[in-house]
């Protein structure tokens, strides 16, 4: 499905599995069951944000070799979403406007991470607590592991070789 939307080459193909694989993490159960997180279409987005944010992040510390890539997954993200959009029956004028608030709802999200990851802006508990369980109470235990995760993960990703993800693979810890 992915593949359509870019045509059939190795970059293409790269971005599409390395999409798979933030899919693939952002739809673990325990999120939903163990974590708190919404299992809502707004929680699902959130989680998929979330994960692309940790991706792209390992990818622009290497942007010279990475920003075209970069770029191909964030526009197959949102082509993904506008055609989910559009599977659920939503018109082609509410499309549009989703996607447009989606946009801004992720560049807002990915902004607020990163400040909170690099110590320039609220901390890390407080951007996950308005973010990703903006709609609903969370314990301060579960927002501590998912603070914890989070950091995992991004040193997880640091450490992996680039060239591993440029060809369309990522670990993310279990």
């Amino acid at each position: 499905m992915f593949r359509k939307l870019f045509g059939r080459n190795s970059d293409s193909d790269a971005v599409h599995d390395l999409y798979v694989c933030i899919i693939t993490q952002a739809r673990e159960k325990d999120f939903y069951h163990k974590m708190s997180v919404p299992d809502s279409l707004d929680g699902r987005f959130d989680m998929i944000t979330l994960h692309m944010f940790l991706i792209l992040r390992r990818l622009k510390a290497e942007s010279k070799v990475t920003a075209e890539f970069s770029q191909k997954l964030f526009d197959l993200m949102f082509s993904d979403m506008d055609l989910s959009l559009r599977e659920m029956g939503v018109g082609d004028v509410g499309v549009g406007k989703r996607v447009k608030a989606m946009v801004q709802g992720f560049y807002g999200r990915i902004s607020a991470y990163e400040e909170a990851l690099t110590g320039k802006g609220d901390s890390l508990e407080t951007v996950l607590e308005r973010n990703l369980y903006g709609t609903v109470k969370v314990t301060p235990e579960t927002l501590t592991e998912m603070k914890d995760y989070v950091l995992k993960q991004d040193k997880y990703l640091t450490e992996q070789d680039i060239s591993k993800m440029m060809s369309g693979r990522a670990d993310f810890i279990q």
